[in-house]
């Protein structure tokens, strides 16, 4: 309860929340109506919708649902009015007691433990006060709509565990999910984007499509790109490394794992460790702490002060890029210096965040770092920039807005030299303005280093996701001492800029395999053409096809099964391959191959030279 929100700030919820707010206690008192013994929780609005938890015998289940959601529209009907009312701490405890708060009625051999509890934690001096529509009244800050016949536009969603407050120890509750709107076809609206995300779902696709896995036994958050999702990852490469060498980016390569050191200078180490894996002892270390008996506390508290060194898989590939560049001696004349990576770093998520390849522990960033002369700045974001837009113009992605994020002076976490700030913050300001587009300025969203510029991205069934970033660094050159010399024969601080187009390679694939729902445009599909014999007659025909195909650099296979060519057009179309050729005696006696297409069908008949130099042309192109 430390982020207890005033009841000032509690006024300042949206009409949409203040309805969703209502729509949890229409629910909780068709919930009462159905099994009276329901002991209520805490019932808040949430993003694109509200739940309520409550204590009872029942286990609900979705067939309960409709019986729930039918109560509901009743209660709506009746147009029940929603009462403020102010009560003393006595009174509401006596409410409590009684059963009566979170109930229908009194309740005396059933007292409101959950209400008790929550009353104990409102603070002194503070107005307690309750709201109730019908015959339901509940403790409550509020606000409120005026009436349940604004609650009518509601659907029921999903029914899972929680604890209360989050604590094991105060046993499970059941946790009742719905969504409500302003009117029908808005809610409509919305439970279509949720059938098409599921039928979207890059958990769901990726093992029919046989593109990632994750294994229990190589540990949660871990992706295994199998075969074909190992394709498009080494598309999406070998795009990015062409435009890195356009601008003259340098590869390198870095090891996963560092020095503790290493992260003490950064300042990622101790200051974000609960969102790194713990330190790795050194082995000499190990053994003289067990010579002496000591506790895991030892160890840990040794290693977080600096007594005992260690090491850390990488949450960062940042400090070893800067080790590369302070490894030699720089004039201004060598600057900028770009230096890129495909750099996996690993990051601590808790098991409940983690969600398939868009929520992980182990990620590879397509991460640069480049060291340039503060005059030098200005150029080389926009030079980011445009890598940035040069990426999701190709895949379509043209639907994006810009934030930039900037420091909240008032917040410590931000270090360095405030003036420096200033002209990072400008210089980000004025690089976003080069785009030709709206941007907001968001202050506290800055990386601890320097103010950054998002680009957050709406996919085709519009929802957001932050995609490339880059950042401003004064700060990182300043803690590693990092130097040039100038024209003026002097030493000075490079600038250090951040920045990652795709971001994480496994978060980004997983958007767009929802985002194109596993249909790849041709370059990025892991096949691009399936050959299709007739007949095992054929299947010679189909080979050399197939081989003329993969000298072009065309990713093909050839279906040798003995199924019927139109099962073989249906399992090819359901593996969402682009292309299929099919080959039988026509095409065998005319030189041809009888195109088709997952789309667009039939593509007629014409020679394999003229396909292949079609096709060709669309992969190096990158056709959409």
């Amino acid at each position: 309860m430390s982020d207890r929100k005033t009841l000032d700030e509690r006024q300042q919820m949206s009409d949409i929340d203040r309805l969703r707010h209502s729509c949890a206690h229409v629910m909780a008192t068709a919930i009462l109506r159905i099994w009276p013994d329901a002991q209520f929780a805490y019932g808040p609005p949430i993003e694109n919708g509200f739940y309520y938890d409550f204590e009872m015998k029942h286990r609900i289940t979705p067939d309960d649902f409709e019986k729930i959601e039918a109560e509901m529209k009743k209660i709506a009907k009746e147009n029940q009015k929603f009462d403020y009312k102010a009560i003393s701490r006595d009174e509401a405890k006596a409410m409590a007691l009684s059963g009566r708060l979170g109930g229908l009625s009194e309740r005396p051999d059933n007292p409101s433990r959950f209400k008790l509890d929550l009353i104990d934690k409102i603070p002194e001096g503070e107005t307690i006060s309750c709201f109730q529509n019908g015959e339901f009244i509940d403790l409550c800050a509020g606000p409120h709509v005026g009436y349940t016949s604004k609650c009518k536009n509601v659907k029921l969603m999903s029914v899972s565990s929680s604890f209360y407050l989050g604590d094991e120890s105060k046993g499970q509750l059941q946790r009742l999910y719905g969504t409500a709107f302003e009117n029908k076809e808005l809610l409509e609206e919305h439970l279509v984007r949720l059938e098409e995300a599921k039928k979207r779902d890059h958990r769901r696709l990726g093992k029919e499509l046989q593109l990632f896995h994750i294994d229990e036994a190589v540990g949660q958050g871990l992706v295994l790109w199998k075969p074909k999702g190992a394709l498009v990852r080494r598309a999406l490469q070998e795009f990015i490394t062409q435009e890195l060498d356009k601008q003259g980016y340098s590869q390198v390569f870095t090891p996963h794992i560092g020095k503790l050191d290493l992260y003490r200078t950064s300042g990622h180490f101790p200051y974000y460790q609960d969102s790194q894996y713990p330190p790795i002892a050194e082995r000499d270390t190990l053994e003289k702490l067990a010579d002496e008996d000591a506790t895991c506390a030892t160890l840990i508290n040794g290693l977080s002060d600096g007594t005992y060194e260690g090491y850390l898989l990488k949450p960062m590939n940042c400090p070893h890029h800067i080790k590369i560049f302070g490894s030699e001696h720089r004039s201004y004349r060598d600057l900028p210096v770009r230096l890129a990576e495909f750099g996996t770093v690993y990051r601590w998520e808790q098991s409940g965040e983690l969600g398939g390849m868009t929520r992980v522990r182990g990620f590879t960033q397509d991460d640069a770092h480049l060291f340039c002369t503060p005059d030098q700045v200005a150029a080389e974001l926009v030079g980011c920039l445009s890598l940035v837009k040069t990426v999701l113009t190709t895949l379509g992605m043209t639907n994006y807005r810009v934030r930039v994020g900037l420091r909240d002076p008032d917040d410590s976490k931000f270090t360095g030299d405030p003036e420096k700030w200033d002209l990072a913050e400008a210089a980000c300001r004025a690089a976003a303005a080069t785009l030709g587009a709206p941007f907001t300025e968001e202050p506290g969203e800055a990386a601890f280093y320097g103010p950054k510029i998002d680009f957050v991205v709406k996919d085709v069934i519009g929802r957001d996701w932050q995609l490339g970033t880059v950042q401003v660094d004064y700060v990182l050159p300043e803690r590693f001492k990092l130097e040039y010399v100038g024209a003026d024969n002097t030493t000075h601080r490079p600038v250090m800029i951040h920045r990652a187009p795709f971001g994480s390679l496994e978060r980004f694939t997983g958007l767009l395999i929802e985002h194109f729902e596993g249909k790849f445009p041709t370059w990025l599909s892991p096949e691009q053409v399936r050959v299709l014999p007739i007949s095992e007659k054929f299947l010679d025909a189909a080979e050399e096809a197939a081989t003329k195909l993969a000298e072009a650099g065309v990713r093909v296979s050839v279906d040798r099964s003995s199924d019927k060519v139109g099962a073989k057009i249906r399992n090819t179309r359901l593996e969402r391959i682009p292309y299929m050729l099919v080959i039988g005696a026509k095409e065998v006696e005319e030189g041809t191959v009888s195109v088709r297409h997952r789309e667009r069908e039939d593509l007629g008949a014409k020679p394999l030279e003229e396909f292949i130099a079609e096709i060709t042309a669309e992969i190096k192109e990158r056709c959409l």
